[in-house]
């Protein structure tokens, strides 16, 4: 066990977090639903019934989407885009290095070459954006339903899903979360040139000029 936390101890500590975060998040917003209910009136759901609603699945799915959207932005503009003396970008003064070659220990689509290792060649970026496609879908579905169950309290007639997915709030939900993760890793990329963090791979060395790009 001790040897797996080493070798894994960053993902097993960051995945703790997300589950501990979201545990919290669905606690909080449990009680948020059954303060509204009582306010409203009507009989609050259960908290297993709150965790199979469309509120809490719409709340969940659009901070996923921003999330995955922006690493799979991130992940592809990295792979053609520059930013002279960040830990976060190759040096656009040096030419990409040769691959390395193949050898019995590496993953088998590169050892199996063709339209296999060009897709493997992208599979970071296609997963993110595969990730964030579906995190997109579950929120648009969940959220179309929640839409739909106000518009109801309101006594007004439902809309169907295209309909909402024309509306200013999906919109609203959906950019409020993207412009922030965006800021985020604009302000990672820019202040890894100046800043340092000793013992990090997302930092440069801490004697390194600010305009060196690290190897």
């Amino acid at each position: 066990m001790r040897r797996f936390l080493r070798y894994n101890g960053l993902t097993v500590v960051l995945l703790s977090c997300f589950l501990l975060s979201w545990a919290a998040q669905s606690l909080a917003g449990y009680r948020r639903e059954w303060n509204d209910s009582l306010e409203h009136g009507e009989a609050p759901d259960s908290y297993s019934e709150y965790l199979r609603s469309d509120r809490f699945w719409e709340a969940t799915a659009e901070n996923w989407e921003s999330e995955f959207f922006q690493m799979f932005m991130y992940v592809a503009l990295t792979a053609v885009l520059y930013q002279k003396g960040s830990a976060e970008s190759k040096d656009p003064d040096k030419p990409d290095d040769l691959p390395p070659p193949i050898t019995p220990d590496s993953p088998w689509p590169a050892r199996r070459g063709g339209w296999i290792l060009k897709i493997y060649s992208h599979s970071l970026s296609l997963a993110f954006c595969a990730f964030f496609l579906v995190a997109f879908a579950i929120h648009a579905l969940a959220g179309g339903k929640a839409y739909n169950h106000e518009l109801r309290l309101h006594g007004q007639p439902e809309i169907p899903l295209l309909s909402y997915l024309a509306t200013s709030q999906f919109w609203y939900e959906s950019f409020q979360n993207w412009q922030s993760e965006f800021l985020a890793i604009t302000a990672m990329v820019y202040l890894s040139i100046y800043l340092r963090e000793k013992s990090s791979p997302e930092s440069k060395p801490v004697q390194m000029p600010h305009r060196q790009n690290p190897e």
